[in-house]
C-alpha cells in the first residue's frame, strides 16, 4: 500500500528524493494482538516507509 501512495505522489509531479525504511524494534505483541491478527486477518507492523519528496 505504501508504494501505491508513492506512485500517486509521483503522478502529480513530486520527485522521490529518498526512501527511508524504519524497522520496528522491541515490538512485543501481546497475546491479545497476536490472536486478533490471526482472527481478523491483519498483519502486525514490522516496518514503516518514509518517503521524502521534492517538487
Amino acid at each position: 500500500m505504501s508504494f501505491d501512495v508513492m506512485k500517486t505522489f509521483q503522478e502529480v509531479g513530486f520527485k522521490l528524493k529518498e526512501l527511508i525504511i524504519k524497522e520496528q524494534h522491541n515490538c512485543t505483541a501481546t497475546g491479545y494482538w497476536k490472536t486478533n491478527s490471526v482472527k481478523y486477518n491483519f498483519l502486525l507492523i514490522a516496518h514503516e516507509c518514509l518517503f521524502v519528496f521534492r517538487k
